[in-house]
Order: C-alpha cells, then sequence, then structure tokens
C-alpha cells in the first residue's frame, strides 16, 4: 500500500539526549547503491547537527573504510574476539560522522549466531547518549544477519534502481520482514534515476507487487539521480557529499536527510536504542 510522505506529528515532542534514530539501509540485492546512500546521507544528516555514527553491518565483505579511504586499526572482528571494547574500534569520518567498520573477507564473521548479533546491538547501550543517528549499512541478501539488524531497526530504507532484480530482490527482502516478523511499514528510496518521474515509477512497481500480496504499507523516501561525479568520487574513496557538494546527487542527499529529520521519532524514557536491542534479543532467545 502506498503512502504518503510521513512526517512528525504536530504533537510529537523535541528529541532528548536518550532518543535514537535507528535507519537501516538495505536492498535486498547487491549493486543498487546502499553503503554510498548510508554514507552520504549520514553526512547530510550531521551537517543538520546530527550525531551521526555509521555501522557497516556487512560482517563478511565490509566496504565503507574502503569508500571513505579509512585505514581503522580494529573493527568489529575485534570487539567479538573480546580484544577490545565497542567504543574502542569507533574512527572518525569525513564531515563529521564516525564509522564502525567491520571485517573483510573473514567467514567467521559471516557464520556469528543470533546471541553474537545481539551482543553487537547491545554494545551500543553504552553510546545512546552520543548518537543522534545511527545508520546501519547491511549486507547484500536476506540472511540472518541482514534480517537481524533490519527487523530491529526503528525505520527500514529500501533502496531500488532501475533493474528487474532489484524489485525482486527487494520485494522478497519485504515479504520475509512481513510475514517472518511482523514488520509493516518500510520506506523506499530510487537510487541512481534518470528522473523524479522514473523515481516514482520505480516505488509505483513495488507498490503495485506489494499490494498483490502483502498487507504493508510503503512510504516514499525519493530519489537519488544517476551523477558521474558520485562515481568519481567512489574512485576518489571519497563521499560526493563532500567532494562535490554542488552536484545533484549531493543536493538530493541534503534533502533527503531533511526529510529524515522529520520522521517521528520513538518515545518513551529509554530512547529508541535500547527498544532496539530489546526488540533483537525478542525475536533470537
Amino acid at each position: 500500500m502506498a503512502a504518503s510522505e510521513q512526517t512528525t506529528p504536530a504533537n510529537q515532542t523535541a528529541k532528548d539526549s536518550s532518543t535514537v534514530r535507528v535507519i537501516a539501509v538495505t536492498g535486498g540485492k547487491g549493486g543498487v547503491g546502499k553503503s554510498n546512500v548510508s554514507i552520504n546521507l549520514g553526512m547530510a544528516l550531521a551537517q543538520l547537527k546530527q550525531r551521526v555514527v555509521l555501522l557497516d553491518a556487512d560482517l563478511g565483505l565490509a566496504n565503507i573504510d574502503v569508500l571513505l579511504g579509512l585505514r581503522p586499526a580494529r573493527n568489529l572482528e575485534d570487539v567479538f574476539a573480546g580484544e577490545c571494547g565497542l567504543r574502542d574500534v569507533i574512527v572518525d569520518g569525513p564531515g563529521g560522522i564516525r564509522v564502525i567498520p567491520a571485517s573483510s573477507g573473514t567467514q567467521s564473521m559471516v557464520r556469528l549466531n543470533h546471541q553474537q548479533h545481539a551482543g553487537l546491538i547491545a554494545a551500543f547501550s553504552d553510546l545512546v547518549d552520543e548518537i543522534d543517528v545511527l545508520i546501519i549499512d547491511t549486507a547484500a541478501g536476506i540472511s540472518d544477519s541482514v534480517v537481524s539488524f533490519v527487523r530491529a531497526a526503528q525505520e527500514v530504507l529500501v533502496v531500488v534502481c532501475d533493474e528487474p532484480s532489484s524489485i525482486t530482490d527487494a520485494y522478497g527482502l519485504i515479504k520475509v520482514l512481513h510475514r517472518d516478523h511482523g514488520v509493516q511499514s518500510f520506506r523506499v528510496l530510487a537510487n541512481q534515476t534518470r528522473s523524479n518521474e522514473e523515481g516514482r515509477a520505480l516505488y509505483a512497481r513495488l507498490v503495485a507487487t506489494t499490494d498483490r500480496f502483502l498487507d504493508v504499507m510503503l512510504h516514499y523516501a525519493g530519489d537519488i539521480p544517476h551523477d558521474e561525479l558520485l562515481r568519481k568520487a567512489v574512485r576518489k574513496q571519497q563521499a560526493v557529499y563532500a567532494l562535490y557538494p554542488n552536484s545533484a546527487a549531493s543536493k538530493a542527499f541534503g534533502q533527503l536527510a531533511e526529510k529524515v529529520d522529520k520522521w517521528p521519532l520513538a518515545t518513551g524514557a529509554s530512547g529508541y536504542l535500547e527498544f532496539f536491542v530489546e526488540s533483537l534479543l525478542a525475536s533470537h532467545p
């Protein structure tokens, strides 16, 4: 079911120090640009004075550090090995964001059990007063790791592009999350579009498919245009939002961040990060 863009209700209270917005950026398949969306959205939110932490949740084939030209001394593999704490692996990224790097090419990281996944999220409890937005860049596919992170997040941002397999795989992910985990609401971002109309058309195609078989709500988050400057920035291992701030892609990320900043926040004394932990643990006793 399609929905108009959801913004903060008039009676929504201002963010307090314990409230953390948790956004999972996913897509079902590789190659749709999830990591670039995560990075540049994070930087655009940081420019709006949000304290942003970006978690590279592709636990076996991490690439956020590579995309940003970072050389972290430690990563999540060291945390799971008990060699350091989560705070010890956080590195400063560009534009005011902080990055939690994962490992690349380490099979053991792919085979983490549910308790280890939950332990990773629980470790964020110590950082609750230092974060406004936690962006989770998931792996491709619908592995247990992807589902664990996505189903527990407050917001699920599904990235699609103009490829038949992108729509098919995005639908598959939405189906699993809805059928097996009760996730009802998703936000859809069209990436690498040639026009605003193309973005809307991609969204409409996905809505047409979900409306036939699923009882879910899809919200259109907008589109990011195809931009050769983004590709150029990737080759230079930099974020387009920093390297080419006046590019079409950067302006679109700025607009997306302004929308995200108006999405409703979780309320409650504990903030959303604690609920995120509890939700993840409840699904995997």
